[in-house]
């Protein structure tokens, strides 16, 4: 199975690493009904009835989680521009492969402006006959980790500098430093263990572990 089309996380559990309300992560992989007119899905091609989250769906629904929080982008919008990729890719998930944002900007130009995004909500731009990434699309991009052209990881912590990773091979995709899961970490520090302990049971850095505990700590706060 291609590592895109797997099942990682059940719809709260991948609600909660997103930091989205569980309906809303929902909405965007089975769409819904509201005040009487049906709305298709935005991550998937059509509702399946799933309550799991596939890889694939998890990292683009990562690339709405930053559109609507920083950007307030429109979703019907920002639905017809990911149909668009995909019958220009041909894949169901574009935004799962690294190839748009790198080598294919024209086309995701052209998506954009056949679904009618605003300028500030685009990711490419056309500048001096170049097509350059905008604002929206480094604030992704830098979240990911791409492995052969496909999304690997993502940083689940909005901290730029932050090693804390979810990774589809390590963990079974739950949040960890260098393999070690962060949750883990968490409750041994609760349990009274002190950042140099910890680095030292689990062959960390004092770093890694503070990278862990302030994950963790942001998440049970927020």
């Amino acid at each position: 199975m291609d590592v895109l089309d797997r099942e990682m996380y059940s719809e709260a559990e991948g609600a909660r690493l997103l930091r989205v309300a569980q309906g809303t992560l929902h909405y965007w992989l089975e769409g819904g009904t509201q005040r009487g007119k049906t709305y298709k899905p935005i991550v998937r091609i059509e509702p399946t009835g799933a309550r799991s989250v596939t890889w694939a769906e998890f990292v683009e629904a990562a690339l709405l989680r930053e559109y609507r929080r920083t950007h307030g982008v429109p979703m019907a919008e920002l639905r017809q521009f990911i149909d668009l990729l995909r019958h220009h890719y041909g894949v169901p998930y574009p935004l799962a492969h690294h190839e748009p944002f790198v080598s294919g900007r024209q086309l995701v130009y052209e998506a954009q402006e056949g679904s009618g995004l605003a300028p500030e909500f685009c990711l490419v731009a056309a500048v001096s006959g170049q097509y350059v990434l905008t604002a929206p699309s480094p604030s992704y991009l830098e979240r990911v980790t791409w492995t052969d052209d496909v999304a690997a990881a993502w940083r689940p912590h909005d901290d730029p500098r932050s090693l804390v990773l979810v990774n589809s091979e390590v963990r079974f995709g739950r949040p960890s430093v260098r393999g070690i899961s962060t949750e883990v970490l968490w409750e041994h520090a609760e349990g009274g263990a002190d950042t140099r302990e910890l680095a030292e049971a689990f062959d960390l850095t004092v770093r890694d572990v503070q990278w862990a505990l302030a994950y963790e700590n942001a998440q049970r706060a927020a």
